[in-house]
C-alpha cells in the first residue's frame, strides 16, 4: 500500500473514532508498527493529528470552540468508559460524591456498582437522571441555569449549592488539561461551581480522556495543586504527567 493510501485511511479512522491505537493501525493496514510510526510522525507533521503514547489522537478544535454534545458523546466512547470505570473504582459506599458535568463524568455516574449506597451530588441532569431509579442512592441536584445538550447546571445557584457540599470524592469534567494552564473549560457560567466543588472535596479528580492532553480551554478553573490527580486513558505526554507528579496529584490510567 502506497504511503499516500496508508495516510488517507489513517485521516478516516481518526475522524471516525478520534483516538487510535499505532497496533490497531498496524493490523488494518497491513504494515508493522515502525511503519505506522512512521506515517503518524508524517501526519502529525501536517497539523493532521496529535500523536501520544501508543497511538494518535486528532488535532484539538480552537481554544474557543467546543464540539456539539452529540460529537462529544461519539467521540472516544471506549476511552471515556474505561476512565468512568476507574474513576467508579475509587469510590467507596457510604460516601459523598460528586459528578460534575460531561460525556466521561456521565460514565462515572454509569460505572457506579450497583450496591454503591451513598450520596451523589451533581450539576448533570444526564448524570441525576442516570442514578435516579437506585434505591440506595440519595441524589442531589444543583439547579441553576440550564445549558441544552449536557443537559448542565451552572451560575450563582450552582455555586451556592456546591459550596454547602461536603465532598469525600468529586470528578471534574475538563475542556483541556495543561501543564502549565492548568484546568481550563468553555463555558464561563460553569467556573465558579467547579471552583465550589474543588473547596469542598477532600480530593478532586479530573477526568481528560488523550484528546484534552495540552488543551487550553478560553476559562481557567485551577491549577494542577489544586487537584487530587488526573484519571485518564492513556499516559500523557512527559511534560504534563511531570507536572502533575510534582503538583502532589497521581496519575491513574484506565
Amino acid at each position: 500500500m502506497l504511503p499516500a493510501e496508508r495516510h488517507r485511511r489513517i485521516r478516516l479512522t481518526l475522524a471516525r473514532q478520534r483516538v487510535v491505537s499505532t497496533e490497531e493501525l498496524a493490523r488494518s493496514l497491513e504494515v508493522s508498527p515502525e511503519t505506522v510510526r512512521r506515517d503518524l510522525v508524517t501526519l502529525e507533521g501536517q497539523g493532521v493529528l496529535v500523536r501520544v503514547h501508543g497511538g494518535a489522537t486528532g488535532p484539538p478544535p480552537a481554544s474557543g470552540e467546543e464540539a456539539s454534545f452529540e460529537e462529544r458523546l461519539d467521540t472516544a466512547r471506549a476511552a471515556k468508559e474505561a476512565i468512568g470505570a476507574a474513576a467508579a473504582g475509587l469510590v467507596r459506599s457510604g460516601q459523598t460524591v460528586v459528578i460534575d458535568i460531561g460525556t466521561t463524568a456521565l460514565e462515572v455516574a454509569r460505572a457506579l456498582p450497583a450496591d454503591f449506597h451513598g450520596t451523589v451530588a451533581t450539576c448533570s441532569l444526564l448524570a441525576a437522571a442516570e442514578l435516579a431509579g437506585r434505591p440506595r442512592v440519595e441524589v442531589l441536584v444543583s439547579g441553576g441555569r440550564l445549558r441544552a445538550g449536557d443537559l448542565a447546571c451552572s451560575s450563582e445557584r450552582a455555586r451556592a449549592f456546591f459550596a454547602d457540599i461536603n465532598a469525600d470524592v468529586a470528578f471534574l469534567g475538563s475542556g483541556g488539561i495543561d501543564a502549565e494552564r492548568g484546568l481550563t473549560d468553555f463555558h464561563l457560567d460553569e467556573i465558579a461551581p467547579r471552583r465550589a466543588i474543588i473547596a469542598g472535596a477532600a480530593a478532586s479528580y479530573v477526568l481528560a480522556d488523550a484528546t484534552k492532553f495540552g488543551r487550553v480551554a478560553p476559562h481557567r478553573v485551577c491549577g494542577l495543586g489544586e487537584l487530587g490527580g488526573v484519571i485518564t486513558d492513556a499516559p500523557p505526554p512527559k511534560g504534563l504527567r511531570s507536572a502533575v507528579e510534582r503538583a502532589g496529584g497521581v496519575l491513574i490510567v484506565g
